[in-house]
């Protein structure tokens, strides 16, 4: 009887060593994977763009505005530079005038972006506002402006580039067809040091 004891016994700590074993999550039947070493991040290179909005008025240059931006490929910059122009309306009574005065954004924007390509080639997004008060407004008697009315002008040019470290383009050449203005831009790219 003894024997049979032991050999129950035996037979009742088998099942229960079993249903233990089927109890436990799986994560415990395996070895905990070996750490995994952490990825270095690549060092992201800061870029310096810089943009030159020109005008020229025949050869004779008349404007030169540079521009610079800092950037990180991946991400985008914004800049934006210009004041309130004050437009004057007057509102006219049966007795009088009533002189008031509404306010128009004069002045550049500038977005953007830039992507490692690879081979030290950056893809540059622009997008480029640049508007103005024409200062000329009034005098040429062959224009159709009213005299002392301030008439606006405005530039958008929105493009995709690719330069490399040092490398200037010159992206866009247009002409005003009120003023004959020759307006262009040049966008250069440089590796922050």
């Amino acid at each position: 009887m003894h024997r049979w004891l032991v050999a129950a016994v035996l037979m009742i700590a088998a099942a229960i060593t079993n249903v233990s074993a089927q109890d436990k999550p799986a994560s415990q039947d395996k070895p905990a994977p070996a750490a995994q070493p952490a990825v270095p991040n690549p060092r992201q290179t800061s870029l310096k763009v810089t943009f030159v909005l020109s005008r020229y008025q025949g050869e004779k240059r008349l404007s030169n505005m540079p521009y610079t931006l800092g950037l990180l490929p991946g991400n985008r910059t914004s800049m934006r530079m210009g004041i309130n122009v004050p437009v004057a309306t007057t509102m006219k009574t049966d007795t009088m005038s009533i002189p008031s005065y509404s306010y128009r954004d004069v002045g550049t924007n500038i977005d953007c972006n830039a992507q490692d390509v690879g081979n030290g080639l950056y893809q540059l997004s622009v997008t480029i506002a640049d508007s103005s008060v024409h200062s000329e407004a009034g005098t040429d008697k062959d224009t159709k402006f009213v005299r002392d009315v301030p008439v606006f002008r405005s530039f958008n040019a929105s493009f995709t580039m690719v330069l490399r470290d040092g490398q200037t383009m010159q992206y866009a050449s247009a002409t005003d067809p009120v003023s004959g203005e020759v307006m262009r831009i040049d966008v250069s790219l440089a590796l922050a040091k």
